[in-house]
């Protein structure tokens, strides 16, 4: 597996930025794409006292159900309970698309955007919360925008791979996400993962990660903290690709999943399988192993 760093930048205009890294679909790391007064006021101690009696649905591994889009809540907590949790603690535990910012508008007020892209939809920005070690799975996003991730306590560390990748990286057919370990990658049981190639990088304070349409992302925490995304509409044809996902994709996985139960993941895997075998079998063809 080859992974280059992604480059940190900042000072871009509006067109350059198009131009390097919209239109090419990389991914890069932007050190003044947010300001504000969030930069300043948030912290643990100020989430507890303005909504630390929420009650917040935690999410646990996202390995434990390989064959879903993401994994079920396991537990149900106030707010500032969770926090004090991943303060005190690594744990895998997670709060997956928290709608904080929804629920407390005066707190979404407080951040402050730097407009680098067009159609950036910062009236719905989602927050992410996570403990030293947990991780979510390799994964694209279902919508197909392009996303603008920036971390406000703590580091993640992401690995990026083009949609290309999709083959290499075992991706289940109906499905978003991909069955190969990245935590533990064992080339033995996965031998197609050591031929994708992609980015890698880590995100700290007030730092935004760019991940164009279609991206698979891998994002491991590598201390407790939390972070915010905005999304950013694509092009024509990625959004067609979306809404198809969306609304078709989607529901007739979960229509065979009912109707076939095992049989249907167990298809998946074949499958996902199979097309890594013939992504090998393609590079050595063109002599790229």
């Amino acid at each position: 597996m080859k992974l280059q760093p992604v480059q940190r930048i900042e000072g871009l205009t509006k067109q350059e930025f198009a131009e390097r890294f919209v239109k090419t679909k990389t991914p890069v790391i932007l050190k003044d794409f947010v300001k504000g007064p969030a930069l300043d006021l948030w912290n643990y101690d100020y989430f507890k006292e303005v909504a630390g009696d929420l009650m917040v649905p935690v999410h646990g591994s996202e390995n434990a159900h390989p064959d879903m889009v993401k994994s079920a809540p396991i537990a149900k907590m106030k707010f500032g309970e969770y926090l004090d949790l991943i303060q005190s603690q690594p744990t895998e535990s997670r709060l997956f698309l928290f709608n904080l910012l929804i629920e407390k508008p005066e707190i979404r007020k407080q951040l402050v955007f730097n407009k680098i892209a067009d159609n950036i939809l910062t009236w719905l920005p989602l927050m992410f919360f996570g403990g030293g070690g947990s991780s979510t799975r390799n994964h694209f996003d279902i919508d197909m925008s392009h996303v603008f991730l920036t971390q406000f306590h703590g580091e993640k560390k992401v690995t990026l791979f083009p949609n290309k990748a999709s083959s290499l990286l075992y991706k289940l057919p109906y499905n978003f996400h991909g069955i190969g370990d990245m935590r533990n990658m064992d080339f033995e049981k996965f031998p197609a993962l050591q031929y994708a190639d992609g980015w890698e990088g880590t995100i700290r304070f007030g730092e935004t990660l760019f991940m164009p349409a279609g991206y698979w992302h891998y994002i491991q925490y590598l201390t407790g903290g939390y972070s915010v995304s905005v999304r950013a509409l694509s092009s024509a044809k990625d959004r067609v690709t979306g809404f198809s996902n969306l609304v078709f994709t989607r529901n007739f996985d979960n229509a065979m999943r009912k109707i076939l139960k095992d049989k249907w993941y167990n298809y998946k895997v074949k499958e996902a399988h199979s097309r890594a075998e013939k992504a090998i079998q393609k590079l050595e063809r063109k002599g790229s192993i």
